[in-house]
C-alpha cells in the first residue's frame, strides 16, 4: 500500500482514493507528460516535461540549461500526471465533473550521475514516449549526454485519486427533464506523418504502426 503522509492525504472526496501502488503505476504507465513542479528563485515553477518509470522510481529529464532542473536535482518536487476519460454533465451546473485518473508525487529530486542509470532512465523515457524506439534509432552520443540533466525521484509518497460513473445529482433534481451523463475523451494516435527529408524507401517501423 501507499504510505499516508499529511501532503497525500485526502482532504475532500476521500473515496476516490487509492492506496494500491498497481493504480499508481498504471496512471504513470499509461500517460506521455507530466507537470513538473519547483521553486526557482523564490518563485514557484510548473514545466510539462517527459518522464520513465523503472521500478519505484520516476525519471525526468530535459536540458542541463533548463532552471527548473537545475532547481529539481536536491530539492523538494511535486509532480503530477492527469488523464481525462470523459466530462460528467449533471441536472444542475453545481454537480457537473470529470472522469480523472490522477497522481501526485512528492519527493526529493536527486539528479542522476551514474552512466548506467542515466541510461537506463533515458531508455525509459524514450520507450514511454514510443515504445520499441530506443533500439530503432542512433544512441545518444557522450556530447548529447553532457547536455541531458536526468531527475530520479522515488514513488514513497505518492497521492492517487480516481473518479469513474455517472453523475451524482441532488435528489430534487432527478426530476428534472434535463439530459445527464457521461461525455467520454478518447484519446487516439493519428496516421504517421513522415518527414518531409525522409529518402524513399524507409517504410514506417512495426512498432509505430502498432500504436495507430
Amino acid at each position: 500500500m501507499l504510505s499516508s503522509t499529511p501532503r497525500t492525504t485526502l482532504g475532500r472526496e476521500k473515496h476516490r482514493g487509492s492506496t494500491d501502488p498497481n493504480d499508481l503505476y498504471e496512471v504513470l504507465d499509461t500517460g506521455l507528460f507530466c507537470h513538473l513542479g519547483v521553486v526557482v528563485d523564490g518563485h514557484p515553477m510548473v514545466v510539462p516535461t517527459g518522464y520513465g518509470r523503472i521500478g519505484e522510481t520516476l525519471y525526468l529529464h530535459g536540458s542541463t540549461g533548463a532552471r527548473s532542473l537545475r532547481a529539481g536535482g536536491g530539492d523538494e518536487v511535486c509532480v503530477t500526471v492527469t488523464h481525462v476519460d470523459g466530462i460528467v454533465l449533471a441536472r444542475s451546473v453545481f454537480n457537473h465533473s470529470v472522469n480523472y485518473r490522477s497522481a501526485i508525487i512528492y519527493g526529493r529530486a536527486r539528479l542522476v550521475t551514474d552512466p548506467d542509470e542515466r541510461l537506463a532512465a533515458l531508455r525509459a523515457l524514450t520507450e514511454q514516449l514510443a515504445p520499441g524506439q530506443w533500439d530503432y534509432v542512433r544512441q545518444p552520443t557522450r556530447k548529447e549526454l553532457a547536455a541531458t540533466a536526468v531527475l530520479a525521484l522515488p514513488l514513497d509518497e505518492a497521492s492517487v485519486k480516481i473518479r469513474r460513473g455517472a453523475p451524482i445529482d441532488d435528489e430534487e433534481d432527478y426530476a428534472l427533464p434535463v439530459w445527464a451523463g457521461v461525455h467520454p475523451l478518447v484519446t487516439t494516435w493519428g496516421e504517421p506523418q513522415a518527414d518531409p527529408a525522409l529518402p524513399e524507401g524507409i517504410d514506417i517501423p512495426v512498432h509505430i504502426l502498432r500504436r495507430e
